[in-house]
């Protein structure tokens, strides 16, 4: 028989049924108390990978699609070392375009390395346009991401066009990027893994991507994407949160430590 547990896992997120059905999973409701009490609304996804089982908190806003931001330099990065537009993380570099940008460390050059730890968007609108939209569109169908629409720009799909991607999707993407189940090269995987950037928070280290979309001029949803611990250890995670201004930037990173602790991955 069944689990209304798993039952109810397989209902909140169709990804993770057809990825694994007898993952287990908790609805832990109070953990979006952390979001309430931070004065923001927001969601949170655990996969802990051994025992396997799926925290989560929030599952309405946990399976609703939306726009990726900047954590979609995690898939761009991939696919940019796979189709070779760029062939190495540390010795290519990509020139400043002598446009002065608001973002200090956007203001020179860059590797594809600095470029994800500083979240240079330039730099991977330029790579986006050297993948070309054909190539881009049968990376993301392969990925199985989000909604794989990459409509309103092959520079701006992933900031406001219409790509869409849940929480959900974030995990089980993630852990195809840990596993090197990806129908990429291990080079690829492997490199992308290491790139990603090191996030410290309430003295816990994550290997974590930040995203933050803007609407109408203003900061609209924020994003902590990755995972926390090695080996069969780890948790992969995705947390996102509507943002009132740049200050709620800076409560991503403490709000999925907090979380991790909570559930024992930390």
């Amino acid at each position: 028989m069944i689990s209304r547990r798993l039952l109810l896992g397989a209902a909140l997120c169709p990804a993770l049924a057809r990825a694994d059905e007898a993952t287990p999973t908790v609805l832990r409701p109070e953990l979006s108390r952390l979001f309430a009490d931070a004065g923001v609304q927001g969601t949170f996804v655990a996969l802990r990978l051994a025992p396997r089982e799926l925290t989560v908190a929030d599952e309405s806003r946990a399976r609703a699609p939306m726009i990726p931001a900047s954590t979609y330099k995690i898939p761009n990065s991939l696919i940019a070392l796979e189709t070779g537009v760029v062939g190495d993380v540390d010795q290519e570099t990509f020139r400043w375009d002598r446009v002065t940008r608001d973002i200090a460390e956007w203001n020179r050059d860059h590797t594809l390395r600095t470029a994800i730890e500083y979240s240079v968007v330039p730099v991977y609108q330029e790579i986006a346009r050297r993948i070309g939209a054909a190539r881009m569109q049968s990376y993301v169908d392969a990925f199985d991401y989000g909604n794989r629409d990459i409509g309103g720009g092959i520079d701006r799909f992933w900031l406001d066009g219409n790509l869409r991607v849940s929480a959900f999707g974030q995990v089980m993407f993630l852990e195809k990027l840990y596993r090197d189940q990806l129908s990429l090269s291990k080079r690829s995987m492997m490199l992308v893994r290491d790139i990603l950037p090191v996030v410290e928070a309430g003295g816990a280290r994550l290997r974590a991507k930040t995203g933050a979309s803007v609407k109408d001029g203003k900061l609209a949803l924020g994003w902590l994407v990755g995972w926390a611990g090695e080996g069969e250890r780890a948790t992969i995670f995705a947390l996102n949160l509507d943002l009132r201004g740049a200050a709620d930037l800076a409560q991503r990173a403490p709000l999925a430590a907090e979380m991790l602790g909570r559930i024992g991955a930390l």
